[in-house]
């Protein structure tokens, strides 16, 4: 079983209400082969929401300057315990998500810019040895 974001399958969870369909990720799902999560949607967060980004001390801080760190490892917490109960062996994430991002995540300035490392869910899964790719890892992009 693979774990999905939610946003990937065509679920409509992305900060701005908007979803980041890959078809062949909805297959996936649909086909019984994969599982869909969005961990700031199971940590307690609203669709839409005001975007947020892990900053500098490690912190997650929306962009209006809230700290919702516990919320994003609430939710991430709540995603590796339905990793467990349905056997995820491997992940397909969100690229640059604070969530989901693997590898590159926006730098917490809110101006497009990235540095290097991964989201709080894509960042628990690694701990965990569970491999992780992003859609554009997965697609080829």
């Amino acid at each position: 079983m693979i774990v999905v974001s939610k946003c990937l399958a065509g679920e409509p969870c992305r900060y701005d209400g908007g979803d980041n369909l890959v078809p062949e990720i909805r297959a996936l799902v649909e086909g019984g082969e994969a599982i869909a999560v969005c961990p700031e949607v199971l940590g307690g967060l609203p669709t839409p929401r005001t975007p947020s980004e892990i900053q500098t001390d490690g912190r997650v801080r929306s962009k209006q300057g809230g700290d919702v760190t516990e919320t994003f490892v609430r939710g991430a917490e709540r995603a590796m315990e339905i990793c467990r109960e349905n056997g995820c062996t491997a992940a397909i994430l969100k690229a640059r998500s604070p969530s989901c991002g693997k590898g590159v995540i926006y730098d917490g300035s809110f101006t497009g810019a990235r540095v290097a490392g991964s989201g709080v869910f894509a960042q628990m899964l690694l701990d965990a040895g569970i491999p992780v790719v992003t859609e554009e890892e997965y697609r080829g992009i």
